[in-house]
C-alpha cells in the first residue's frame, strides 16, 4: 500500500492555515527509511502569541463559544469524531507514514482511541454540575464548575492521535479554548484533524495547532502569561521544565502524564503461556513506545527459565518490518536519536552481565527497525532494570517471594503502572493494594478505558486524564453564597 498525500503542512491558528511568523520550516522525517516526507512550517513564540490572542477572544464573556449551549458544544464535539470516522483510512494511512507504527495498530487502535475519547467528553458536555451545599446561617451556598479558560497542550510522538484526543476531548467539554503543539516528530495527523475542526463548525480560534519544537513553541506556551493551563505527555525530565515554568510566570494549572519503569510481576501459581503472551505485549507494544510498558517483567524463581524459554521464542518469532504490510507486528523507532538511544541501552545491558537472549541489534541496513530484545538475569541495579529505555527490550528479573517482589517493585521513581498475574484472587488484591502505580492491572496488561482515570504517582506525573477526573482538570469550580433575607418585602 502506497504512502497517502500529506494535504497540510501548515499552522492552524483562528480556523485558518497560515505560515508562521518566522517564515521558517523544520522535516519530518518517514522512520522507515530516514527520508523526509515534507516540510512543516515552524510554529514558535510569536505564533503562540498570536493563537493566544485569538483563543482570550473566544473565552470572553459573551462570545458565541462562551455563550454556546452545552448540549451543542456535545454535538460540535459528536461531529468532529464523525469526521474523524468518516476519514479513517486517511489518518491511519498519514500517521503510519509519520510515526512508523503498523498500519494495522494505526487503524483499529490510535484512530478508533480518539473518536471514542472525543464521544465520551461530548456526552459530558450537557452534564457537568456543581452542588448545594449546607452551611450555616441562613445564606444558599452552591457550586458551579466554569472553564479554566485558555489550555495548552504539548502532545508526544508515539500516539499522535490517542493523544491528540485526551487532551482536546475534555477542553472541549469543559468550553475551554485549546493551543496544541503537535511533537516535531508526528505532527502531520494533528495538522489535518486542524480542517475537520472547521468543518465541524467550531467557532474560529476554539482549536489552534502550532507544530514547533519543545525549545520554542513547547516552552512559550509553558511560560505563557495567558495561558491558563498546560498538559504534556512525554518525558519526566521535560515534565519537570514545563512545571518549573509554570510556576515562574503565572502558577497555571498543570497535569502531566510522565515516565515510567512498570513492574509486572508473575507468580508461580500463574498460567505461565498467558503470563508470557500478555508480557510480550506489554513490552513490544508499539515497539516498546509506551510508557506504561511492562519493561520490569518479574518472574517468580519456581517458573523463572521455562518463562525465559517461552519469551525468548515468541519475541524471536516476531515480525519486524514494514509498516505498511498487515502482516507486520512492530515498525521502526520513531526517529534516529530514539533508535540510537536504545542500542546504546542494549549495549550497557551486555556490559553489565545481563544474558542477551536473543536480539540486541539493528534490523536491516535502512530505517530505524531494531530487533525483538530479551535479557535474562538482569538484576535491579543495571541500567536497563532502572532507567526508562523506551524500545523493544524485554528485561526479565527473578524473584523468590511475594513480599520481596513488592518491595522491589516499588524501589523505583517512577509510578505510572503495573501488573501482576497469579490465579489467587487474595494475591491479587494484596498485591495491587501494596503497588505503588496510578494503574494496576490483574492478569491483563494495557487495559485503558476512557472512563477509568489514569495518571502517575511520584515522578510519573501529576493529575488525571481520562474519566470524569479530567473534567475537574480542566474546569474551575466556584462557590457562591446568597444570603437569604429574614423577612420577605
Amino acid at each position: 500500500m502506497t504512502a497517502p498525500e500529506v494535504k497540510f503542512t501548515q499552522l492552524f491558528i483562528n480556523n485558518e492555515y497560515v505560515n508562521s511568523v518566522s517564515g521558517k520550516t523544520f522535516p519530518t522525517i518517514n522512520p522507515t527509511n530516514g527520508e523526509k516526507i515534507c516540510d512543516v512550517q515552524e510554529g514558535d513564540k510569536a505564533d503562540v502569541d498570536k493563537a493566544v490572542v485569538v483563543a482570550r477572544e473566544v473565552m470572553k464573556v459573551g462570545s458565541p463559544w462562551r455563550r454556546m449551549d452545552a448540549s451543542k458544544r456535545g454535538k460540535l464535539i459528536y461531529k468532529l469524531a464523525d469526521l474523524i470516522e468518516r476519514d479513517t483510512e486517511y489518518l491511519a494511512r498519514l500517521e503510519t507514514l509519520d510515526n512508523g507504527k503498523p498500519l494495522s495498530a494505526s487503524r483499529v487502535g490510535d484512530v478508533p482511541a480518539i473518536i471514542r475519547v472525543l464521544r465520551y467528553y461530548a456526552g459530558w458536555c450537557d452534564k457537568i454540575t456543581g452542588k448545594t451545599i449546607p452551611v450555616d446561617g441562613d445564606v444558599f451556598c452552591y457550586t458551579r464548575r466554569e472553564p479554566v479558560g485558555v489550555c495548552g497542550a504539548i502532545i508526544p510522538w508515539n500516539f499522535p492521535l490517542g493523544m491528540l484526543g485526551w487532551k482536546i476531548a475534555p477542553a472541549l467539554c469543559c468550553g475551554n479554548a485549546i493551543i496544541v503543539k503537535p511533537a516535531e516528530q508526528t505532527p502531520l495527523t494533528a495538522i489535518y484533524i486542524g480542517s475537520l475542526v472547521k468543518e465541524a463548525g467550531f467557532p474560529p480560534g476554539v482549536v489552534n495547532i502550532i507544530p514547533g519544537y519543545g525549545p520554542t513553541a513547547g516552552a512559550a506556551i509553558s511560560e505563557h502569561m495567558d495561558i491558563d493551563k498546560v498538559a504534556f505527555t512525554g518525558s519526566t525530565e521535560v515534565g519537570k521544565l514545563i512545571q518549573q515554568a509554570a510556576g515562574k510566570s503565572n502558577l497555571k494549572r498543570v497535569t502531566l502524564e510522565l515516565g515510567g519503569k512498570s513492574p509486572l510481576i508473575v507468580l508461580a501459581d500463574s498460567d505461565v503461556d498467558v503470563a508470557v503472551n500478555w508480557a510480550h505485549e506489554a513490552l513490544f507494544f508499539n515497539m516498546g513506545q509506551v510508557c506504561t510498558a511492562g519493561s520490569r517483567t518479574f518472574v517468580q524463581e519456581e517458573m523463572y527459565d521455562e518463562f525465559v524459554k517461552k519469551a525468548t521464542e515468541l519475541a524471536k518469532n516476531r515480525k519486524v518490518g514494514d509498516p505498511f504490510d498487515d502482516s507486520s507486528q512492530s515498525g521502526p523507532q520513531v526517529d534516529k536519536e530514539q533508535f540510537e538511544k536504545i542500542l546504546e541501552m542494549i549495549e550497557s545491558g551486555k556490559k553489565e552481565g545481563a544474558k542477551l537472549e536473543c536480539g540486541g541489534g539493528r534490523k536491516g541496513d535502512k530505517g530505524y527497525f531494531i530487533q525483538p530484545t530479551v535479557f535474562s538475569g538482569v538484576t535491579d541495579e543495571m541500567r536497563i532494570a532502572r532507567e526508562e529505555i523506551f524500545g523493544p527490550v524485554q528485561q526479565i528479573i527473578k524473584f523468590k517471594d511475594m513480599d520481596e517482589v513488592v518491595d522491589r517493585a516499588n524501589r523505583t521513581l517512577y509510578g505510572l503502572a503495573a501488573a501482576v498475574f497469579t490465579n489467587d484472587v487474595n494475591k491479587a488484591i494484596m498485591v495491587s493494594n501494596r503497588l505503588q502505580a496510578g494503574t494496576v492491572w490483574v492478569n491483563q496488561y494495557h487495559a485503558l478505558d476512557v472512563a477509568s482515570p489514569f495518571g502517575g504517582y511520584k515522578m510519573s506525573g501529576t493529575g488525571r486524564e481520562l474519566g470524569e477526573e479530567s473534567i475537574h482538570e480542566y474546569s474551575e469550580i466556584k462557590t457562591v453564597l446568597v444570603k437569604i433575607p429574614e423577612k420577605t418585602c
